[in-house]
């Protein structure tokens, strides 16, 4: 009895003291912190000339944006370097759409979707951004941080949550048809009526 005893008290110290691996179903997103500043632009419409010229727009702000703030760390002195200089963001705009009009505001209540970029989750929600409105504003938008820099990452490429669980329903439904064809051309065969025949 005193073997079986200490048998089992070894196997329970030596399954204790190995590490044990857990999985999980649930995705980790992480979020963009709130001292944030982002910029957002929205394309007049989503005909190919339109977002040609957002992404111009783009291109040009983004470049130079980035290198105001790529130094900094504090976000009161990314607010006050941006503010004071949103008349060189609209010259940027203005000298890069030429005659289209457009708008340059900086505000903290410009609205944003939930997105999902990679395992990244954005909520939506009012927040800091240079906004960049082209024309009537009506096409597909562009988006990114600004401080901490983060533009490296378009998350105009990102999906949003709705699409996203639309997304998985579309793919659970194929699993599911593709499995009732499987059952479908299933043959059933008897090993004696086989024989027989």
């Amino acid at each position: 009895m005193r073997k079986l005893i200490l048998f089992s008290v070894l196997m329970f110290l030596i399954i204790g003291f190995f590490p044990q691996k857990v999985t999980s179903n649930e995705q980790s997103y992480q979020v963009i912190p709130d001292e944030a500043i982002r910029l957002r632009i929205l394309a007049n419409s989503d005909a190919e000339k339109d977002q040609e010229l957002k992404h111009a727009v783009r291109d040009a702000v983004n470049e130079e944006v980035t290198e105001w703030v790529e130094e900094m760390d504090d976000i009161d002195e990314a607010r006050q370097l941006i503010s004071s200089r949103i008349d060189d963001i609209d010259q940027i705009v203005k000298d890069t759409v030429a005659d289209e009009t457009y708008t340059v505001e900086y505000r903290k209540d410009v609205k944003f979707p939930t997105k999902l970029y990679d395992h990244y989750l954005y909520p939506a929600g009012e927040y800091e951004a240079i906004l960049i409105t082209l024309g009537e504003a009506e096409g597909s938008n562009w988006w990114c941080v600004i401080f901490p820099p983060l533009c490296f990452l378009d998350f105009s490429f990102g999906t949003t949550v709705e699409a996203a669980e639309a997304d998985q329903e579309d793919q659970e439904t194929e699993e599911q048809e593709e499995e009732e064809k499987e059952e479908e051309e299933v043959e059933y065969t008897f090993f004696f009526l086989k024989w027989f025949n």
